[in-house]
């Protein structure tokens, strides 16, 4: 039998009990609570745009139910995006290739 009190098993296993009880706020030059604190409000934006997706397919649904082309709204929503003069240039493009092409 050894002079010591306990096994290596036993030191271990109350080393991790103390690390659980009362973690290191900066563990390997980490500040665990600004990272936590980052990751949770990561976390909460991802679940508010998700939120956001889901009204925003709500209100597509509607506008379908109601008798509008959704993808026609979709590409008004893109098109109000742009610059002006962006719409413009490619409005001229567009009808350009047309009359190119006899439409």
């Amino acid at each position: 039998m050894s002079d010591v009190p306990f096994d290596i098993d036993d030191e271990a296993a109350a080393s991790r009990a103390r690390q659980e009880a009362d973690p290191d706020p900066d563990v390997g030059g980490i500040a665990a609570d600004r990272l936590r604190s980052i990751i949770e409000r990561v976390e909460r934006l991802e679940e508010e745009r998700k939120a956001l997706a889901d009204d925003i397919k709500d209100i597509f649904a509607e506008g379908k139910s109601a008798g509008f082309d959704v993808k026609v709204i979709r590409q008004i929503i893109r098109i109000r995006k742009q610059e002006p003069a962006e719409v413009e240039e490619q409005e001229t493009l567009l009808d350009l290739y047309r009359r190119a092409l006899g439409m």
